[in-house]
């Protein structure tokens, strides 16, 4: 199959037309597509130079039309000081918001956080939440 089985768009063929029909959606305020194009900012995919300032700010804004994706990006970018100036407390407010909507990752990083703090009783409950939840091989 040549084209999107949901709206039947042809495939694109190169990464410069994966950007620009990523950027169309952006336009649109698709938060999928916005926190998408936040990831190939992160990591320098597509063509695009690595820019973590870039992508925090696309994650900022995914986060606010609703990407659970990118609040959980929000948080790693915190925590590490990547993009953002390095806020723990911002980090678990990121990690919580997602994991309150059942994104795992977040839950496993809340209690990394928390294991940072000399929380352990904390640290193991969120690990065994996340483990309940799925989560298998994260770090």
């Amino acid at each position: 199959m040549d084209d999107c089985a949901f709206c039947r768009t042809p495939m694109p063929e190169n990464d410069a037309d994966v950007l620009a029909m990523v950027q169309a959606r952006v336009r649109k305020k698709d938060p999928v597509a916005i926190n998408f194009l936040g990831e190939r900012y992160c990591h320098g995919h597509f063509g695009l130079q690595k820019d973590m300032q870039k992508a925090v700010v696309l994650w900022e804004e995914a986060a606010e039309l609703g990407s659970i994706d990118a609040l959980h990006n929000l948080g790693v970018a915190y925590e590490s000081g990547e993009g953002a100036r390095e806020d723990k407390a911002k980090a678990a407010e990121f990690c919580e918001k997602a994991a309150m909507q059942g994104y795992v990752q977040s839950r496993h990083k809340l209690g990394l956080l928390e294991g940072e703090k000399g929380n352990f009783d904390r640290a193991v409950r969120h690990f065994m939440i996340s483990a309940k939840n799925g989560a298998q091989g994260i770090s």
